[in-house]
């Protein structure tokens, strides 16, 4: 069973998008947050790659090509922008001031951890671009000299847990506005919270895609100054 696994050429995407597919149908059920299709479906590939002592590099041969869809996909959020284009020129300084907010507070969050747990370089550069899309996040880190790997994870990890707990959040402290929610999912949670942002409306989709692109570039130029100061 194990030498099928591995000589099939596409066996990691298979595995990777059923195991997808199988999560929607839970979060469908279900409806709980913590249910996140994405979530479920890490830990059911996991699980099944130990379950049959599946080694990583056999997977990621086949699961390598859903990465170079990655790219395109972060492009096409552009269309909900240019939908919105006009709600965007009506509100750009607000916009701009909020994604600025968003990337400062996350590289000063990163800072005090880091400092606080008495991380390294390596280890702190590794995680300033946590929040920002994994295209752009893993050429920050490698650039900085941190550890590509842990980025990715720290990147998805992050994203989850925004998707996961935006509801909430939004909640607790009564964001109401669609444009402030889009922000939000977008600078702090990339593309995975951009996609919770296109479930909650147009709006919130449009300027969560925004935030992704501005997030990232000004986490580029950020990142760099903040990786001086450790």
């Amino acid at each position: 069973m194990e030498k099928f696994f591995v000589n099939s050429v596409f066996f990691g995407a298979v595995i990777s998008l059923a195991a997808y597919e199988v999560g929607l149908l839970v979060k469908r059920k279900f409806k709980l947050a913590i249910l996140n299709p994405l979530l479920l479906a890490m830990i059911s590939v996991m699980a099944f790659l130990v379950l049959f002592d599946i080694d990583y590099d056999h997977y990621n041969e086949g699961a390598k090509y859903i990465s170079y869809l990655l790219t395109p996909a972060t492009v096409c959020l552009a269309v909900p922008l240019y939908e919105q284009l006009t709600l965007l020129k009506k509100n750009f300084k607000a916009v701009i001031a909020g994604i600025l907010s968003g990337v400062l507070a996350s590289l000063i969050s990163i800072l005090g951890f880091s400092i606080l747990f008495g991380l390294n370089h390596e280890q702190y550069v590794t995680l300033l671009p946590k929040s920002i899309t994994t295209a752009i996040g893993m050429g920050v880190s490698e650039e900085l000299g941190g550890i590509v790997t842990i980025t990715v994870a720290s990147i998805v990890i992050t994203g989850i847990l925004g998707n996961v707990v935006a509801e909430f959040v939004c909640k607790i402290f009564k964001i109401h506005h669609p444009i402030a929610k889009g922000l939000a999912l977008g600078t702090a949670s990339h593309a995975i919270g951009t996609a919770k942002a296109m479930e909650m409306g147009d709006v919130e989709g449009a300027m969560s895609s925004l935030a992704i692109a501005v997030a990232g570039l000004l986490t580029v130029v950020g990142a760099s100054v903040f990786a001086g100061i450790i």
